[in-house]
């Protein structure tokens, strides 16, 4: 892979150690990528942030990189274990190793976003911009719906191109791989974020490429349902891509229909109740708190419901007064963390959650064990709610 000169200085220790340890990582993605260069980026957003899944030893490798290291371009941070401002029943080890790794972020000068939903918060770069977004939704939905430039990139790569700027061109950078070899052609009509999210897993699961097509979905519907479909894709595979328009090119199909929706369920839905009702995986943005506030409608939950969303998000729904009318409808609100990998939602709490987020439902089997009901957010409404 060829650098420039002010590159290999970097890689060299030149301009510090953090800068080094950034170029070592992406040169050796790079080469196992077969790329030719590293190409400028203008946004990042990194994950690594719960302490739930980085532990000690990615703790003090922020701790060490954030010595000298700085970011270079506007960079996004994921959610963390718990709400800052309302802080949990949980051990005092955890939480102040917690704090330690967004202290470490924040002496990087990364913006502390705590959300898996930056491009409903952050100001986006132009179409067409070279990124480097590490959390799979947000990767797979520039890609796709913002016309952004992304790989699905790791915490590491992501934090990498951060601090440097930089991101080897490969894959998904590369125009041509941005074009789907299989497409999945959809037979049904697809009737809410539950259904996009089934076919966005069975994409994801079955086209285990850098880009799929996928037909018979119009591209002016809610952008929940694209949200929920490039969640689903980021949850179940490799593929960071989708394109929704019909395609002149030859191309392998495969069929997803009732069939195939019944059987992504089934792989899914674990359980026929729960003891707690959770949205938020992605985080929920304004749109899904005005959605839900109208579904409502004068009812009240009759389970405990926690929603998950950024505090930005938080902030803004209370100045006009989305918060205290989903209060009053039972919903508990929880900043900075999201349903997947909390600490808040675990076997010691609970059996079994309601959700309507293919994403969740697939980590609170896989990484909380509990088992799952997933239903769409009006059948939620529907079964769980009085007036």
């Amino acid at each position: 892979m060829l650098l420039t000169r002010e590159e290999e200085k970097g890689l060299l220790g030149e301009y510090g150690n953090a800068l080094a340890a950034a170029y070592r990582i992406l040169v050796a993605i790079g080469e196992a990528t077969d790329a030719e260069k590293l190409v400028p980026i203008k946004w990042a957003h990194v994950s690594g942030v719960n302490y739930n899944t980085i532990g000690d030893s990615g703790l003090e490798f922020l701790k060490e990189i954030s010595r000298d290291g700085k970011v270079k371009v506007a960079t996004s941070l994921n959610p963390m274990g718990f709400d800052r401002e309302n802080l949990p029943d949980l051990s005092l080890e955890f939480i102040e190793k917690q704090m330690e790794i967004t202290r470490a972020y924040s002496k990087l000068g990364v913006t502390p976003t705590f959300s898996c939903i930056p491009y409903e918060i952050m100001s986006l770069p132009n179409e067409g911009t070279q990124v480097s977004l590490a959390e799979s939704n947000a990767a797979v939905l520039a890609n796709s719906y913002l016309n952004l430039i992304t790989n699905k990139e790791s915490a590491l790569s992501a934090l990498a191109s951060a601090i440097t700027g930089k991101s080897p061109y490969s894959d998904l950078r590369i125009e041509e791989n941005r074009n789907p070899k299989i497409k999945i052609v959809n037979e049904l009509d697809l009737e809410s974020e539950l259904d996009y999210g089934l076919l966005g897993y069975f994409a994801g699961k079955t086209i285990q490429r850098s880009c799929t097509g996928i037909c018979n979905i119009s591209n002016v519907t809610e952008a929940w349902n694209m949200k929920s479909l490039a969640a689903g894709i980021g949850t179940s595979g490799s593929c960071g891509m989708f394109r929704l328009q019909e395609l002149d090119t030859p191309m392998e199909k495969v069929n997803y229909g009732e069939r195939e929706r019944r059987e992504t369920l089934d792989e899914l839905n674990t359980s026929d109740d729960g003891q707690v009702i959770t949205f938020g995986s992605p985080q929920l943005g304004m749109e899904e708190l005005s959605k839900l506030q109208t579904l409502l409608q004068h009812k009240k939950f009759t389970k405990p419901c926690k929603v998950f969303c950024p505090k930005m998000v938080y902030c803004k729904a209370k100045k006009v007064g989305l918060i205290e009318t989903l209060q009053r409808a039972g919903i508990d609100f929880i900043s900075d963390a999201c349903t997947c990998l909390t600490p808040l939602i675990t076997k010691k709490n609970y059996d079994s959650i309601i959700t309507n987020s293919v994403k969740a439902s697939y980590y609170m089997k896989t990484s909380n064990k509990l088992s799952v009901a997933l239903m769409s957010l009006k059948s939620i409404i529907k079964k769980y709610t009085k007036s």
